[in-house]
């Protein structure tokens, strides 16, 4: 209490951090596993929802207890899916269960991809850096604008009529 700092350097050594070079090292990720061996995240994509779990395996991906090919029919939303796997190159390396609710085909077909890029991160710490720089971890908050009275949507007006 009786000492006072006089500059930014006594504050630091004050604190601890000395000259910086221990305090601003990155972040160490590690790997998070359940009981069962398997990694676990949620993804989000408009008002879907998708739990994913990764687990080793022969490359089948299940989602809500169907394959995703007769889950999302469309060849698009396929791709969509796959394409976290196909950039790491673990295409054939693990099995995903997904569950996945709310929203359209489109807006859960995203979300199971953000569920997807999660998890590799908790299964394999080192995909960090190929799914982020992608854009794949990052969460896409766009979502749909709600209705305000004296409009017919959120934006748009009542046909105006003169006569």
């Amino acid at each position: 209490m009786s000492d006072t700092v006089q500059s930014l350097e006594e504050l630091g050594a004050a604190i601890g951090q000395g000259d910086g070079a221990e305090g601003s090292a990155a972040p160490v990720h590690v790997q998070k596993l359940d009981a069962h061996g398997r990694a676990y995240a949620t993804g989000k994509r408009k008002d879907a929802v998708a739990r994913v779990w990764v687990k080793p395996g022969t490359g089948r991906i299940t989602v809500n207890k169907k394959t995703y090919e007769a889950y999302f029919a469309r060849p698009v939303l396929q791709m969509v899916i796959r394409q976290p796997l196909l950039i790491a190159a673990r295409d054939t390396q693990y099995d995903i269960v997904a569950t996945v609710s709310g929203g359209g085909l489109s807006g859960q077909a995203g979300a199971v991809r953000h569920g997807i890029s999660k998890a590799l991160t908790y299964y394999e710490p080192e995909l960090r850096k190929v799914l982020k720089s992608v854009g794949f971890l990052t969460r896409d908050s766009r979502v749909v604008e709600r209705k305000k009275y004296g409009k017919r949507k959120a934006r748009r007006s009542f046909q105006f009529s003169k006569r």
